[in-house]
Order: structure tokens, then C-alpha cells, then sequence
């Protein structure tokens, strides 16, 4: 009798590495591939083969294969993307342009608005109209979309986006517009309809939503299909699951429909590792932190959960200021991330202050050390330069380090310019790296009324561990855990992650006079398309079901996110979301508004493969700390000077053993920098465990 397949297999493509994972029961394998930019599917087959090797299982062996990409965050970001069309509600096509009609930054005159991905001339017009109860103000003039056919053609557009008034509650305008194009156009030129893409009110972000993956669409389909078939050659016919910006797992098919949804599919697998930490370690409040190669990402979990939103921006172009970038309708974790990764590079302003990205050296060139070609120093120069990183260890030995070419490169771009030597033009760069990366910690918790020192740090990605007790320090917080495997952490998270698909509708309901005919007909409606797309992958199993209710004041253009019992909902039910809003609208704003009516405006249903409680980490027996493996000189910024300290190597550190700062804890992927104010210790399931002991 065959033996059953188990191995499972993740890929994470980051701007500068790509991580792979490959877990057989209790075993694990991961390794490092700089990431191949124009073609990154080659990167993901070159790490595939390198783990096989390593692990001695072959392509047949492999379950399922779970991935996440950069790909169209970066096409979006660098405007890469197809030639795309967009076809309007006749007096509709400036939407795009002028936005929500206000200044993200009312004082500076300079500002720079968010160009649209679709310019003027290719954004057409049809005559339509639909009110919002589907009543046909304005019959389709179906003779005109000849002539738009005709237009695009001769424009040699590859994509075009549709999207009406009112399509997110009726499409027939929207679908007999793609019917007719589908006719004239040339089968290769993709078409994607709002009321499919993000069937929510909103008209701007509706638009937006659906031009963006109208964008990305023939990149991320020809991307995804070319992998497909570099699987097929390699003999790896495992199913093939996309992690999404919201934390679950689609079909491929699916994500090359609606690749708008993967845009921070990577940052999302981390989310999830950290969920499963949380739950491990009966840890209530989390604040994970995540650094790789491009950008450093955080996000608040309480009682083990993320937090989930709607909302996405794009390619802020203004100094990182919320209204500047492209918005998106999409189901996303919540989390801010910005310019502070490895490969941010560093620079000296006109004002004489050292400043860190936000862009970055990413593979090509990378860092001055990587001996590719760069000449601007980055945040992996300057962790070399203070002895933070093994030069001749760096991604498990694979990419050897000129640790001469980044001190160099340190003292002329700043040390030159600041009238800095030795070690202290790298530990500028450092400390404004970890300065960047607390700030946004503080502002991401202070929006959300979370008291970011209660929180355990969970840190991850290749960089974390070298800032984390630095990053701690900052904002006040006692605990810090590394994972194993932190160096992979997001490729680990793609793992845990469950196969799901939310599906998100628009429907105004008064909570005063609540309708519960209506809005099970519509939670029915909304379940069965999400089953659809997920029970083929369950097999036997049940499915879970989580549905979210976006309420609001009537009047207010915000709206909270309120869970929604799983049952046939009656008309009392309207009395108990108002007062979950009510609670939850208190918690943020600090007040209630006494007597002022509350609706539901959109309401979302999640169906997930069904969770797996994790083991919980137990009280490990105190051990005797092992031998150092070397010792190094190290830049301490808690002590202000360098200093010898010892390196142990991570897996000679059984659980129970501590030892104190500073130190280093040594592993493939990432080194974990122990400062003088913290101990370390290991837990039962092998995590590092960071105390701060003054």
C-alpha cells in the first residue's frame, strides 16, 4: 500500500530573498535565495530544489505547496503593470482623479496627489444608469461599446476595468458591457467588473479596487501559470494555495482572477505565525514585528487574533502620508510597514541628518557587502560593520559578506558627511533604522487605543532578531520572542494558515428596524459562493464561518467592524449589534452618542478550513547555558560602546537554558542580538525567550 503524502512546502518572495520551508511531520528545512526580480518564479524553483537536496524527499513527496509574493504590491508600487482601460458611468470617469475631494495634508501646498493608474484618455465613458434600488434611469446604450472596443484595440490595451453607479448591489449593466467587449476584443485583453472585484459602496474605492487588479491581472496570471508549469517540469503536482492580503488560502485559479487580493499576501503569513505563537504561549496582547530585506512590518493581536480591516492603501507617493497612495477594498490584516529593512539605504540629508529608505537596495544590487554592484550603504552594512552579522554565515553561508566594502561605504556617504569614524557612522544608521520602526509602533497603537507596553514582541524575518531588544527598549516593552525559524517566519506562517475566502457585500440595515428576512437571505447567498470556493479543498472536513457587519452612526462615513452570530438571525438580533457596536464604538472614541440611531452598511462572511488548536508551551526544567561557540566584538547601544561577547549557536541551547546579555544566539537564517539589559531563555517549544532585567 502507498505510503501517504505529508510533506508540506510554503514559498515567500520578499524584495530581496526568497524563503522556503518545507516541513515533513516534525521535521523542518528552510533556506535563502536572493530573489530573482525579472523572473521570480526561478527563484522560487532553485530554493524548491535546494531544501529537496537538503532534506533528501523528492517533488513527489510534497502535499501541498502554499505561496506568497510581493509581485503585484511591487508592480503596483513601481507602475509596471498592463495598459488599462477603464469603462464609467457616463459624467464618472474624473472619480478616479479626484478622489475623496480633500487634501491629505491641508498645510503643505507641495503635496503630491496620487496619480491614477489609468490616464484621462483611456478612461471611456458609456451611457447607463442604475439607481441605487436597480430602477434603469438611464437604459445601457449597447451601440456605443463597439466603437469603445474599437478604441482600445487601436490604443493596444491589454486590460480593461467596468465599473457603474450602483453595480455593487446590480451588475446587469456592468456584465452585459463585459459580454459585448468579450466579443470584439482580442481573447488575450482580461476584463474584470466591480460588482465581482469589490461589490461595495464607495464609488471611488470601488473604481480603484477594480482598476488595480485590472492591472496586475495579466502579470500576476502569467506569473502564476509559468510557475505552475516550472512545478509540472520538476515533477512537483502538489495543489498549488495562494496566501491573501486577509490571512487564508485560495486556488490559484482564483487568486489569477483576483490577484488585488495578494498584495500583502507575505506580511500575512507572519500574521498568522504570530496568532499561533499567541495561542502557544497564552499571550493576550502581541505586538509582532517583522523585517526582512525591503520593509519592517507591525501588527497588534489581542487574545491571539490580528486585527482585520477592509481597507488598503497602495504605493503612498507623499511621504508615507495616509490619502497618498492607491486605495483598495480588499480583506487585509491590519498593520502599518515601512522602508526599514535590510536593504533600506542609508543617506545623509541636506539637513545633516542621517535618514533610512524608504527605498532599498533589494537582490539587485543589495547592500555594498554582497559584492553586486551597490554602492550606497544599507542596513545589513551597518549591522556587518558592528558585528551583528557572521560575514562568512550570512543566509547559512550561501552569500559570502566584504565587511572592508561596508565599513567603506559607512564612512564616505556618512561618516565623511558628519565628521563621524570607527564603528559610530553604522550605529547612526542603526539607531534611526529602530527609531523609524518605534515610531510607527507607537503611532499604529496609539490609533488604535492599545497600550503597546502591555504587549509581548514577537519578532521575526531576517532582520528582527538583530533589532528586537533595541526595538523593545524603545517602546517599553519586557518580553520579546524569536521563533525557530524566525529568519523564515512568514514562509512558516503560509503553513498554519487555513484555506479560506471572504466574501464582501453592500446592504444598508437600520439596527433600530432591523430586517432579518433580508439579511439572512443575503448571509445565505454570500456562504454558499464562499463555500464554493473553499470546500473542494476541505475534503471531509467542516468548514468555519465568521461574519463581520460593518456598523456606523447614521450620518458617520466611518464604520467599526462588529461580529455577527453564526445562526438565523431574528429581528431582536438588531438591538444586539447595536449594542456590540456601541461597546466597540466606546473602546476607540472613548464615548457613546446616547439616542442617535446606528445601521449596518456592508456585511462580510468568511468561510475557513476549521482551526487547529496549538500545543501550549509548558514550564521547561532549568538547564546549564552551553559553551560559546566564538566571541565577537559587538556595538552595544544600551552600554554605548563595543564589546566583547559571546556567540552561542541556537540549537545548542536545550529548553531551560539561559544565558545573559549581551550575546549573540546564532542561527541560518538570523542572529538573535541579546542586549546588556536583556536575558535569554529557552522555552519548551524551543522559542527564545528575550526578559529585560533592568
Amino acid at each position: 500500500m502507498p505510503m501517504t503524502r505529508q510533506a508540506k512546502l510554503a514559498a515567500d518572495i520578499g524584495g530581496t530573498f526568497t524563503d522556503i520551508v518545507l516541513e515533513d511531520g516534525r521535521k523542518r528545512w528552510s533556506g535563502k535565495v536572493l530573489t530573482t526580480t525579472q523572473a521570480p518564479e526561478l527563484g522560487v524553483i532553485e530554493g524548491i530544489r535546494l531544501v529537496l537536496a537538503e532534506s533528501g524527499l523528492a517533488a513527489k513527496d510534497i502535499a501541498v505547496f502554499i505561496h506568497g509574493t510581493t509581485l503585484a504590491t511591487n508592480a503596483l508600487i513601481e507602475r509596471k503593470g498592463a495598459k488599462t482601460a477603464f469603462i464609467t458611468t457616463q459624467g464618472f470617469r474624473d472619480i478616479v482623479e479626484q478622489g475623496y475631494e480633500k487634501r491629505f495634508d491641508h498645510y503643505d501646498l507641495m503635496i503630491d496627489r496620487p496619480v491614477p493608474l489609468v490616464p484621462r484618455t483611456l478612461r471611456l465613458e458609456v451611457k447607463e444608469r442604475l439607481s441605487a434600488d436597480g430602477e434603469v434611469l438611464v437604459p445601457l446604450e449597447e451601440s456605443a461599446i463597439a466603437a469603445l472596443a474599437q478604441k482600445i484595440i487601436a490604443e493596444k490595451v491589454t486590460s480593461v476595468a467596468i465599473g457603474f453607479l450602483h453595480a455593487y448591489a446590480h451588475d446587469r449593466h456592468e456584465k452585459r458591457v463585459r459580454e459585448l467587449l468579450a466579443k470584439r476584443l482580442p481573447e488575450q485583453v482580461t476584463i474584470c467588473i466591480s460588482s465581482e472585484v469589490a461589490p461595495e459602496i464607495r464609488e471611488y474605492e470601488r473604481f480603484s479596487t477594480t482598476i488595480a487588479n485590472a492591472y496586475v491581472r495579466p502579470l500576476m496570471a502569467s506569473y502564476l501559470y509559468r510557475l505552475r508549469d516550472g512545478l509540472k517540469e520538476m515533477e512537483l503536482d502538489a495543489p498549488l494555495f495562494l496566501m491573501m492580503s486577509g490571512g487564508g488560502l485560495t486556488t490559484l485559479e482564483t487568486a489569477a482572477r483576483f490577484p488585488i487580493r495578494l498584495v500583502e499576501s507575505g506580511p500575512a503569513g507572519g500574521a498568522i505565525l504570530a496568532s499561533e505563537i499567541a495561542a502557544e504561549c497564552g499571550l493576550p496582547e502581541v505586538l509582532s514585528f517583522d523585517m526582512g530585506g525591503t520593509t519592517a512590518k507591525i501588527c497588534l493581536l489581542s487574545n491571539g487574533e490580528p486585527e482585520r480591516a477592509r481597507k488598503f492603501e497602495i504605493a503612498r507617493a507623499y511621504r508615507d502620508m495616509k490619502g497618498s497612495g492607491i486605495p483598495v477594498r480588499i480583506p487585509v490584516i491590519e498593520m502599518v510597514e515601512i522602508g526599514a529593512g535590510g536593504g533600506s539605504i542609508a543617506r545623509v540629508d541636506r539637513l545633516s541628518r542621517i535618514t533610512v529608505g524608504p527605498d532599498s537596495a533589494g537582490s539587485t544590487p543589495g547592500p555594498v557587502c554582497y559584492g553586486r554592484g551597490g554602492s550606497e550603504p544599507a542596513v545589513t552594512d551597518a549591522n556587518l560593520a558592528l558585528g551583528k552579522i557572521d560575514p562568512a554565515y550570512f543566509a547559512g553561508g550561501k552569500i559570502a559578506l566584504d565587511e572592508a566594502a561596508a565599513r567603506a561605504a559607512l564612512q564616505k556617504n556618512i561618516g565623511e558627511k558628519l565628521g563621524l569614524k570607527d564603528f559610530w557612522p553604522a550605529a547612526g544608521v542603526t539607531e534611526i533604522v529602530e527609531e523609524n520602526m518605534a515610531n510607527a509602533a507607537r503611532v499604529h497603537a496609539i490609533e488604535r487605543g492599545r497600550d503597546i507596553a502591555s504587549c509581548t514582541m514577537i519578532a521575526f524575518g531576517g532582520g528582527a532578531p538583530l533589532h528586537a531588544c533595541r526595538l523593545a527598549e524603545k517602546v517599553g516593552v519586557h518580553t520579546v520572542i524569536v521563533p525557530r525559524g524566525a529568519g523564515v517566519g512568514s514562509a512558516i506562517g503560509f503553513l498554519r494558515a487555513p484555506v479560506a475566502y471572504e466574501i464582501t457585500r453592500s446592504a444598508v440595515v437600520s439596527l433600530e428596524e432591523f430586517d432579518a428576512a433580508r439579511v439572512n437571505a443575503l448571509i445565505s447567498s454570500m456562504t454558499a459562493d464562499a463555500r464554493a470556493v473553499v470546500e473542494p479543498a476541505l475534503g471531509r472536513r467542516k468548514p468555519d464561518i465568521h461574519i463581520i457587519a460593518d456598523c456606523r452612526y447614521i450620518g458617520q462615513g466611518h464604520e467599526i467592524r462588529v461580529s455577527v452570530p453564526v445562526k438565523t438571525l431574528a429581528k431582536s438580533d438588531g438591538a444586539k449589534l447595536k449594542a456590540e457596536f456601541e461597546r466597540l464604538y466606546e473602546q476607540v472614541y472613548g464615548l457613546r452618542i446616547p439616542h442617535q440611531e446606528a445601521e449596518a452598511i456592508t456585511w462580510s462572511v468568511t468561510v475557513s478550513s476549521p482551526a487547529i488548536k496549538p500545543k501550549r508551551a509548558a514550564k521547561a526544567a532549568k538547564k546549564p547555558p552551553p559553551k560559546p561557540r566564538s566571541k565577537r566584538t559587538v556595538y552595544d547601544p544600551a552600554l554605548g560602546r563595543q564589546v566583547q561577547v559571546p556567540v552561542y549557536w541556537r540549537f545548542d541551547m536545550k529548553p531551560g537554558a539561559a544565558v545573559k546579555g549581551p550575546a549573540i544566539i546564532a542561527e541560518d537564517e538570523t542572529s538573535t542580538i541579546v542586549g546588556a539589559n536583556f536575558k535569554a531563555s529557552v522555552n519548551s517549544l524551543g522559542y527564545i525567550v528575550l526578559e529585560r532585567t533592568r
